[in-house]
Formats: structure tokens, C-alpha cells, sequence
């Protein structure tokens, strides 16, 4: 199975989903508040174990993310 790619918009769209702050899924994670904050301003993309275990949590949660909004019909 292919993981997602980590980048910051995604990252912070699972973050909002889980309801956590930046502190929280940084303790969850078992890194720093600092590295959570420049994966979401895209400064750094996780990698090996921190992108597996997003993808985990991502997976558990229910989690779905789009890269763009869903197109709902438009009212003409």
C-alpha cells in the first residue's frame, strides 16, 4: 500500500481533524512543537518513522484528505 505524501496542508488537515494543537500532535508524535510547525509552512517534509506514524494515526482516524475542495453541483 502506497503511503500519502506528508505535505504541509495535508499535515495541518489532520491536525484540525484530530482536534489537536501543534503541541499536542507534537507530544503524540514524540518530537518538538518547532518540527510540527515547519512541516505545516512547508520548511521540512516528515520523513521514515514520523511520515509512517502520521500515516498510521491518519489511517485510525478516519482521515481523508483531498487536495482540493470536493466540486458540488452549482446553482445556476
Amino acid at each position: 500500500m502506497k503511503r500519502p505524501q506528508w505535505e504541509s496542508k495535508r499535515i495541518q488537515a489532520l491536525r484540525h481533524h484530530l482536534r489537536l494543537t501543534q503541541r499536542e500532535l507534537a507530544i503524540t508524535l514524540g518530537t518538538r512543537q518547532q518540527t510540527i510547525s515547519e512541516w505545516e509552512t512547508g520548511m521540512y517534509r516528515p520523513r521514515g518513522t514520523s511520515a509512517t506514524l502520521l500515516s498510521i494515526i491518519a489511517e485510525r482516524a478516519k482521515f481523508e484528505y483531498t487536495a482540493t475542495p470536493s466540486q458540488k453541483a452549482k446553482k445556476p
